[in-house]
This record gives structure tokens, C-alpha cells and sequence, in this order.
């Protein structure tokens, strides 16, 4: 699950740097789609089958603070209205940015919940 978030955070991070440097990025990299990005979360889980726990709360707590830094760079207006980036196509910033954080959060909770209950 921390990976997981981790390398969400990592999608939003690459998708936002690049397009502010002129270079026209997907959010999610070829060849996944909104369709097929399940298949991605799959190749996430089996590229960090050995990373260990400390490891993957330290890169977790990284990405954290690297998303809510490169957020507080944009204004209320570049986050939330809808054609101020020709990138987020008909959606906003931070409808993107809500995706790869809180309502991830609130999944990845979630998540370890049902798996302390069955401990």
C-alpha cells in the first residue's frame, strides 16, 4: 500500500514537471491508459516485492513532501479551474493532484484496516 501511494505520487510528480518544461506528457505513461492503469498498479506491486517496509515509509514520507511542495506552487486558480493547462485536458490540476493524494489516502487506509482486522 505505502508503495503503492509512493509511486502514485511519483506519476503526479513526472507528469507535472515535465509538461511545465514544454514537454507534452500523458499522466500515466505508455501504454496504460484509465482503462488499463490497473495493469500499472499490478507492475508497481511487483517491482517493490522486495522493498522493505522501512524503506518504502522513508520513500513515502519523501513523495509526500515533494507532492505538497510542488502543489503549493500553483495558485487556487491554476489548481481548480478547469483550461489554465492545456495538459489536464478537461479536467483540473488539482483534480489530478486530489487522485494522487488524498483520495489515494483514503483508499490506502482503507486498505491496512481490513488488513488489521484480519490479524
Amino acid at each position: 500500500v505505502l508503495v503503492h501511494l509512493y509511486e502514485w505520487h511519483q506519476l503526479l510528480l513526472n507528469w507535472i514537471n515535465s509538461n511545465r518544461e514544454g514537454e507534452c506528457k500523458s499522466f500515466l505513461p505508455e501504454p496504460y491508459n484509465w482503462k488499463t492503469y490497473p495493469v500499472m498498479n499490478v507492475e508497481f506491486w511487483k517491482k517493490h516485492q522486495n522493498t522493505p517496509l522501512s524503506d518504502a515509509k522513508a520513500m513515502l514520507k519523501e513523495s509526500h513532501q515533494q507532492v505538497m511542495e510542488l502543489i503549493a506552487t500553483f495558485s487556487d486558480n491554476e489548481l481548480f479551474n478547469k483550461g489554465i493547462f492545456d495538459w489536464t485536458g478537461t479536467s483540473t490540476l488539482g483534480s489530478y493532484s486530489v487522485s494522487a493524494t488524498s483520495s489515494h489516502y483514503d483508499w490506502a487506509i482503507k486498505k491496512i484496516k481490513v488488513h488489521i482486522k484480519t490479524q
